[in-house]
């Protein structure tokens, strides 16, 4: 298994976040036209932008993370040769394998306790524990993601790159 076998999941997951600022940007234009045109404002608009926002991006880090499309600064590994560039990359990929996976663990905790508190968004009263799942699962697919880049050889991760 490698890390491109995961792309058709990590594009459904960005396809997800698409969706949903999409739905964020209607929503904030009726809620503008609305406010404007017919002094009706939606209640709770900016919690839900809030929340969906927070969401959205975390559905993109799966394929952001497939791609190697995180800022990289290469000054100090522009002259490197490129066993040391690979071995980098490997050890930053790494490095995101266990930021996300600390991500995704301490999304589940926050949900299982939100869940648990009844946690809810205070204008709306929105579950807390939706967003911290919705977070979780796409944090928790990067984090395989980046570890499989740890594991693969320098030929599979320059196709992956491609």
């Amino acid at each position: 298994m490698n890390s491109q076998s995961l792309a058709p999941v990590a594009r459904w997951f960005s396809i997800v976040g698409g969706l949903l600022l999409t739905a964020l940007m209607l929503m904030t234009c009726y809620s503008l036209i609305g406010r404007n045109l017919f002094d009706s404002a939606l209640i709770g608009d900016f919690e839900l932008t809030g929340i969906g926002s927070g969401a959205a991006i975390a559905f993109f880090m799966p394929i952001c993370q497939l791609y190697k499309e995180n800022i990289i600064v290469d000054f100090f590994t522009a002259r490197c040769s490129a066993s040391t560039t690979n071995k980098l990359d490997r050890l930053g990929s790494l490095m995101m394998a266990l930021i996300f996976a600390l991500l995704a663990w301490r999304c589940t905790v926050g949900a299982l306790s939100a869940k648990e508190a009844m946690g809810a968004s205070m204008l709306m009263g929105f579950p807390d524990w939706i967003v911290f799942t919705c977070m979780a699962v796409p944090f928790a697919l990067t984090a395989v993601i980046a570890l499989l880049q740890t594991l693969e050889s320098s030929d599979i991760s320059n196709k992956a790159a491609a």
